[in-house]
């Protein structure tokens, strides 16, 4: 066999080795796509807080820097104390924003124009006893607050509830797609694809104060209760807190 004849056979080699590779490949593509349903499940669970964090702030202003932060020193001072006196821990007590503006007239920054120095400071507390809430803002307010900045009912339970609210969001989809599957008499089998869309919580009453946290427009497709606030007195109707989560699902049909 000369050497051109050699180049020839195994030139012949080659595309054979290639074509035995990617035959497979395109046969495969040629076969239909999977049979497939995807579905969402929604659920929302309503808790009761158990805990309720105050944001309050103090603003005093004078010509004089000292003489402003004396006095909003000594606010400050006074609704630690109201706090301390409704059993707050310390560590439930901090300062969270403080500063210091000097003001003028608008557009003018000459000496006689200066109006004075702005001092600001934040307090947050965090309430463990929401039986007390009522009773705490009002007398932080005699103390010397000057802005309630936010109040934000909570549970001190959210990781359960937002792990219980997932579940029931992966329970309504697969009720869901056995639903829709079956009235086109398919059955539904293993899930191919599970994606977390939504997990979060929202208090009705943010949207009065301060940090609202935005609630789903979607309607649920699961919404459970585990009940009311126990022990509340006065005017205070917090209601209840409700957990969201969504998930979308992709199920093979059989």
């Amino acid at each position: 066999m000369n050497r051109r004849t050699r180049t020839v056979v195994f030139s012949l080699f080659v595309l054979l080795a290639v074509f035995s590779i990617f035959a497979p490949v395109a046969a495969a593509g040629d076969s239909p796509p999977a049979r497939a349903i995807t579905v969402t499940g929604e659920a929302e669970i309503k808790v009761p807080p158990d805990e309720v964090i105050l944001t309050l702030g103090v603003e005093t202003w004078d010509k004089d820097l000292a003489v402003a932060k004396r006095r909003n020193d000594e606010i400050v001072t006074r609704v630690f104390k109201v706090a301390e006196g409704h059993a707050v821990a310390p560590q439930h007590v901090q300062t969270d924003y403080v500063s210091i503006e000097p003001r003028y007239r608008v557009g003018n920054y000459e000496p006689g124009d200066f109006i004075g120095y702005f001092v600001r400071k934040t307090i947050v507390i965090t309430l463990k006893d929401i039986t007390a809430f009522e009773e705490l803002l009002s007398d932080a307010l005699e103390a010397g607050i000057t802005h309630v900045q936010g109040i934000e009912f909570r549970t001190s339970e959210l990781r359960k509830h937002r792990d219980s609210a997932r579940a029931l969001a992966i329970r309504a989809a697969r009720e869901k797609a056995v639903a829709l599957a079956g009235e086109l008499d398919q059955e539904v089998g293993r899930p191919t694809d599970i994606r977390e869309e939504y997990n979060g919580w929202w208090s009705p009453y943010n949207s009065w104060w301060g940090r609202g946290w935005g609630a789903l427009g979607a309607s649920q497709n699961v919404i459970q209760e585990s009940g009311a606030p126990q022990g509340m007195e006065g005017t205070l109707a917090p209601g209840q807190i409700s957990v969201n989560a969504r998930v979308t699902v992709s199920f093979e049909l059989k």
